[in-house]
């Protein structure tokens, strides 16, 4: 990491964004970080700052898992993010949508960590990650891209801005079963109680070893008890007032959220 570089001062700077509810835009060239080690001390320096607000951190996210996204943005890895306790909601959950400045909505699977994945133990694979799942679970993710223009974000920014994450809503745990893959499991999303979309699970266990990986990069570890959402299962969609969107996983229930 660059000395020059000041990750206090990004993640000020994002905050005051947020805070006067400004659009998104890509960090100023002068505070914006040049790698990925930099935005991510970014974000853990955001972190530090939102946590007397949002709660301790919950989970952690993935982003940009699609080839479509990664090069829209430039880049050929996902990005991860955090999320905090405050922001952690039960199913079925109401969404105000006046608390945000545009937020969109994605339809994961989420898992529970039932025991510790150290930094310490790093690198993981998709096996040695597994016996430390204790649930899973549908979920929304709530993204606050504040009306960004995706075809000019720098995923440097996003990644210092907490990958937008803004909140998830889960549905009721479901003790994981490892004999039952968790890869290919068949999503519907209905919205008003019409069925509109459908996708599958892609590689939550690969997913969930990225993630324990990029933490223990940073030194943090995976707790027990935190939840990890590990992708898009349908494209992302906008919620607008009146809305009721629920999605369902095949043998895992659903989870539901209603905007106004």
């Amino acid at each position: 990491m660059d000395p020059a570089f000041d990750p206090e001062k990004v993640a000020r700077y994002v905050l005051a964004e947020h805070e006067r509810r400004a659009d998104y835009r890509n960090l100023p060239p002068e505070i914006a970080p040049a790698s990925v080690g930099e935005a991510y001390a970014a974000q853990l320096a955001l972190v530090r700052l939102l946590t007397p607000r949002k709660g301790k951190v919950a989970g952690l996210k993935i982003a940009t898992t699609t080839k479509v996204m990664q090069q829209l943005m430039g880049i050929d890895h996902p990005c991860g993010g955090t999320i905090f306790e405050k922001t952690v909601h039960a199913s079925p959950a109401e969404l105000r949508l006046s608390d945000y400045q545009h937020v969109v909505i994605e339809c994961e699977l989420a898992v529970r960590i039932a025991r510790d994945l150290p930094a310490s133990a790093a690198p993981y694979t998709a096996e040695s990650v597994q016996p430390a799942i204790g649930a899973v679970m549908p979920a929304f993710e709530l993204i606050e891209d504040r009306n960004a223009d995706y075809k000019q974000t720098s995923a440097l920014s996003i990644i210092a801005d907490n990958c937008w994450n803004a909140g998830i809503v889960l549905g009721a745990p479901v003790a994981y079963d490892p004999s039952r893959p968790l890869d290919g499991i068949a999503g519907r999303l209905t919205i008003n109680d019409s069925r509109t979309h459908e996708g599958r699970t892609d590689g939550p266990l690969a997913t969930l070893a990225w993630i324990a990986n990029l933490a223990a990069g940073q030194g943090r570890s995976l707790a027990a008890g935190m939840v990890v959402i590990t992708g898009s299962v349908i494209p992302t969609l906008p919620i607008a007032p009146g809305e009721r969107f629920v999605f369902s996983l095949d043998g895992l229930g659903g989870t539901e959220i209603s905007a106004k």
